[in-house]
């Protein structure tokens, strides 16, 4: 019986973790949601010449008819000297005036998704001035719509917004591009009056009614990017909730369809307090404290972190941790280019695994990331930060193999290399740096900030797992050598051609006959490296990664059987050799002298260390004289 319990358990384990690598594939499908697949969306150089400092956006929307019209009242600053200034918009909207001052502006759109707006007079360098946008129409509804209407199936009509990533022209005239963020905005919603509006930020005032409709004001006074900017209206049911510490609490605010409101949700939406308390503690105090966090209900498979009220399809914790996770990683600190994506989704999905690890217990944490691991490897290459084309490609851009899972997978590596300590004091100084808080990062900043933590260089792990393609297979064999040491061999091949070597510390655990476990570590950076080890037991059977540390497949890992032989344990690497060469040996032995003879039986170099170099010799191969207390050993290395 407990046999089939096992198997029932483990069954339930796989189909969970199954489940989760499919919630992330709608949380990816729905956060890459955008007017096409593939789209020319460089930096637009027409709104690289000023700063937009302000956004007043005002709607009028009705979500049982397919249709907008607002005014977008913008603050900005010039960069250069300007003598128009251009904003995002698409072609399907039609602007009916722009004013400035009091002063009806010279506009045109021009059939590329640009606005186009004739400045009176030059503006010069520094200057900042305010411009009224006044327009109108049905939104594009080419590929993902980012302004949707939709009737549920209870005959209730619903409006959402969802533009990241190159959304937002579709709805509103903006600057979309990964280059500015709006100091602050006001938003004013009017609906008809029977349905509840949703934005970013608070609500100073109530909402004003006025006839049949009613216009609703959302302040949010942090910096924001245009694909972050939300709207929804719909007959919500609102349910509040209370996070935080008595002396930093602030509200939860949810706004739920009426026909799923139930005391099941409640009990889904209590775990929203409990992970924002576990990512003050592992990170800092939620961003956004001093508004709120909430969720707003809406019809698109997954979720999308607008900041402050993330819009979700249903209420599961793992999707409620992907998307809170953003308002540190992508609402605090967003991406400073689409190729750098995974600053938001790969720290968002680690940081949801993490909740298995802190709630679950580590069979759970362990599940999951075996999960992602099998997913990463499905495909032989693939690389974490994109190309100039790849950052066109919205399909590329949210790859859940690449972007979310093995990107959580390298930060889970990271972790391991640089331990729990100096890797989560990195991440905190990286969301506390001024200069990139409520602002954009690029990977380099991630990376300087964990180097300054690590005080070492991650140069070449940035290279191998973040810019470069493919994983490691394993093959390494133990053996027992008596006097509490055993000696590991490490071989390694690579998936793709693009890495010459992972190099990485190796998680290796062993068992003794009677039930005795221990963990070993081996730093391995080169093929054929071998390890001498002190081990509490004579070893009888070893396991590769227990834990699921790394990225790899195909993995081998052995026990031999041979008996000890000092002479077998002795050994040179790399062999053949470039430059540098290590002599390993075990503990109990001491080097006394090295002789290298050529061909010709001359010494070429007398030594008295285990590390020592041969890039001044010819190729060819040298005979290795090692003296020590225990006798004298031959070996033969090659030169290359």
């Amino acid at each position: 019986m407990k046999k089939t319990y096992l198997i029932l358990f483990l069954f339930s384990i796989a189909l969970s973790y199954a489940q989760q690598q499919d919630n992330l594939s709608k949380i990816a499908t729905a956060e890459m949601r955008s007017a096409s697949n593939l789209m020319a969306v460089v930096v637009n150089p027409d709104t690289e010449n000023y700063d937009i400092t302000y956004h007043k956006l005002e709607f009028n929307v009705d979500p049982t008819v397919y249709l907008i019209s607002g005014k977008i009242t913008t603050t900005y600053t010039a960069l250069a000297n300007m003598t128009s200034i251009v904003f995002d918009l698409a072609n399907e909207l039609t602007v009916s005036s722009v004013v400035s001052n009091g002063q009806n502006l010279t506009f045109f759109q021009n059939g590329s998704n640009e606005l186009v707006i004739t400045l009176p007079t030059t503006q010069i360098n520094g200057t900042s001035a305010t411009v009224e946008v006044t327009y109108s129409g049905a939104p594009p509804v080419n590929g993902f719509r980012a302004f949707t209407t939709e009737v549920r199936g209870n005959g209730s009509a619903t409006l959402y917004t969802l533009s990241e990533p190159f959304g937002a022209r579709d709805w509103w005239p903006c600057k979309q591009d990964l280059n500015d963020k709006v100091n602050s905005i006001d938003v004013y919603i009017t609906a008809p009056s029977q349905y509840i509006a949703v934005s970013n930020g608070v609500e100073p005032e109530a909402p004003i009614v006025n006839g049949a409709t009613k216009t609703t004001h959302f302040h949010h006074g942090y910096a924001i990017p245009a694909y972050l900017i939300c709207m929804a209206v719909s007959d919500y049911t609102v349910y509040n909730q209370t996070a935080g510490t008595v002396s930093n609490q602030y509200p939860i605010i949810n706004y739920i369809y009426p026909e799923s409101f139930d005391s099941a949700l409640q009990t889904q939406l209590a775990q929203t307090p409990l992970l924002l308390n576990l990512y003050g503690n592992l990170f800092e105090l939620y961003p956004f404290h001093n508004e709120k966090y909430g969720h707003a209900q809406f019809g698109w498979g997954g979720g999308m972190e607008h900041t402050t009220v993330s819009f979700m399809i249903g209420f599961d914790r793992q999707l409620i941790a992907h998307e809170l996770a953003h308002q540190w990683f992508g609402d605090k600190i967003t991406c400073g280019s689409w190729k750098d994506i995974w600053l938001n989704e790969s720290f968002a999905t680690y940081v949801a695994s993490l909740v298995y690890e802190n709630f679950d217990g580590a069979a759970a944490f362990v599940a999951d990331k075996t999960s992602m691991v099998n997913y990463i490897t499905s495909s032989t290459g693939g690389a974490i930060y994109l190309t100039d084309l790849e950052a066109t490609n919205v399909n590329r851009i949210f790859d859940g193999r690449l972007t979310y899972n093995k990107g959580a997978m390298v930060l889970e590596m990271l972790r391991f290399k640089m331990g729990d300590v100096a890797f989560f004091q990195a991440i905190k100084n990286y969301l506390a740096d001024s200069s990139l808080a409520y602002g954009y990062a690029l990977t380099t900043n991630l990376k300087s900030h964990l180097e300054a933590v690590y005080g070492s260089s991650l140069t070449e792990f940035f290279n191998d797992w973040i810019y470069n393609q493919g994983y490691p297979s394993y093959t390494i064999t133990a053996q027992n050598l008596g006097a509490g040491q055993a000696r590991f061999t490490v071989n390694q091949t690579q998936s793709h051609a693009s890495v010459n070597y992972f190099e990485m510390p190796i998680p290796v655990r062993i068992h003794g006959a009677s039930g005795q476990i221990q963990d070993l570590v081996l730093n391995n950076t080169v093929n054929g490296e071998v390890f001498i080890q002190s081990v509490n037991f004579p070893i009888s059977s070893v396991e590769f990664d227990p834990d699921k540390h790394l990225i790899s497949k195909n993995n081998n890992i052995s026990l031999g059987n041979e008996i000890f032989d000092l002479e077998k344990a002795i050994s040179l690497y790399p062999n053949p050799v470039n430059d540098s060469v290590h002599i390993q040996l075990p503990d109990s032995i001491h080097l006394e002298s090295v002789t290298i003879y050529n061909n010709l039986g001359q010494v070429v170099l007398e030594e008295n260390k285990i590390d020592f170099s041969l890039s001044s010799f010819s190729s060819g191969v040298y005979e290795v004289q090692i003296q020590t207390e225990e006798g004298i050993y031959h070996k033969k290395i090659i030169k290359n």
